[in-house]
């Protein structure tokens, strides 16, 4: 190879490696962002979930209609990804998850309101019904951002278009740990609602000891009715559930790319090491060349 080209080659992976380093900062700056604001989120959704526990395990909660299996034949998936990639696996975890569902049925029997560019393609590729698409959605997601996915969703249920709604995102363990988590939001499952509680609660970190208060029985009384409290309740608590799968999602997103992008910056300049070592090796067998031919000049001159 020409000295010229590997000279050519160890500036361009100088500048890859520089880009790299300035996607991880900025990811870096986003995930504690993000970080912050799922773990925030946690003891709230930990609280909502307890409530909703204590009352869907009552006669009430399991006799009200969103806690009745629907007649429909459809099933509901709720797809939570990024826009963008670069970020590791964080977004093929998913939909690898939502693969694994899709071969237990038949693709006809499900349909999907996808959240994240990522989750579109994919829907396309596989060519599932898209109910909805949102796309772009910012990184400071609000609880009235998801309003028109949960309305989505329970209209969908209660209507007896779909039996079964489930949410796929990707569960944030740690800056170096997330877990692809599948839930089931309707019908009100007193057991999803357990699982969904245990994975709230953080690995490691100053968040660890949040929201994971014991649980115990508590005896509600419930007015005017627990049909009207729970009418009102498990819309919101399904809306707290979706707004949480974006929060953790987000949180996921950022602190796979930060990974991603150091051990991209890492290896550049691992590359541009090998690189200028091949370059100096070439250069001086250059070198040797021209003195060789040098005194061979010489010698024959003499």
């Amino acid at each position: 190879m020409a000295l010229k080209q590997i000279k050519n080659k160890i500036i361009a992976t100088k500048k890859t490696g520089q880009v790299t380093k300035a996607m991880e900062s900025v990811s870096a700056v986003k995930m504690r962002k993000s970080q912050e604001r799922a773990f925030a989120g946690r003891p709230y959704v930990h609280a909502a979930m307890r409530i909703l526990s204590q009352l869907a395990g009552s006669t009430d909660g399991l006799d009200h209609p969103l806690a009745k299996s629907r007649g429909g034949d459809k099933r509901l998936l709720v797809i939570v990804t990024s826009d963008k990639g670069l970020a590791g696996s964080v977004n093929s975890a998913v939909l690898k998850l939502v693969e694994q569902t899709l071969s237990t049925a038949d693709v006809s029997e499900y349909e999907a309101i996808c959240i994240g560019r990522k989750s579109v393609e994919f829907a396309q590729r596989n060519n599932i019904p898209v109910v909805h698409e949102y796309t772009n959605v910012a990184d400071d997601v609000s609880v009235d951002d998801v309003a028109d996915i949960t309305t989505e969703a329970l209209q969908g249920f209660a209507a007896g278009e779909y039996n079964h709604v489930h949410v796929v995102y990707q569960n944030f363990l740690s800056t170096f740990e997330q877990e692809p988590t599948k839930r089931q939001i309707l019908p009100l499952d007193p057991a999803e609602i357990h699982y969904i509680m245990q994975g709230i609660k953080p690995k490691s970190g100053q968040f660890s000891g949040f929201g994971v208060a014991p649980a115990t029985k508590t005896a509600y009384q419930v007015e005017p009715s627990a049909e009207a409290v729970l009418d009102t309740l498990i819309p919101q608590l399904v809306q707290i559930i979706i707004y949480h799968a974006l929060l953790e999602s987000k949180a996921s997103e950022h602190s796979a790319r930060m990974v991603a992008m150091k051990n991209a910056t890492d290896k550049s300049k691992e590359v541009a090491k090998a690189l200028t070592l091949v370059f100096n090796k070439e250069r001086q067998a250059a070198i040797t060349a021209e003195v060789s031919e040098i005194t061979g000049g010489i010698e024959a001159m003499k």
